[in-house]
């Protein structure tokens, strides 16, 4: 799979992942890790943080991108680039849908 199959892990833990990298977009899911931080290759850095996040906690109530309320459910490869912050507000019960676009 030329690596693949690993790469999707990486991203599919942070809480976001490409379902057709030509597109652009990254599709949101449940994150495995409670914090993580991106050090990007234009020396800008993006942060992804689950907040709330349990083995009971598995859903997505909220998302805040860089401090605002963000209702898309994907954010763009030209969004994570530009450095910031992704927070994932869990909970135990299904919240929103998010709407693909």
């Amino acid at each position: 799979d030329m690596g693949q199959m690993s790469a999707w892990y990486v991203f599919s833990a942070m809480g976001f992942y490409p379902v057709n990298p030509a597109d652009g977009r990254y599709v949101f899911g449940t994150p495995q890790f409670a914090e993580v931080l991106v050090n990007l290759q234009n020396n800008k850095a993006f942060t992804v943080k689950a907040t709330n996040l349990s083995p009971q906690n598995i859903y997505i109530e909220k998302v805040i991108l860089n401090g605002k309320e963000y209702d898309k459910g994907y954010i763009t490869h030209q969004e994570l680039m530009a450095g910031g912050s992704l927070e994932f507000l869990m909970s135990d019960k299904p919240g929103k849908v998010f709407i693909m676009e």
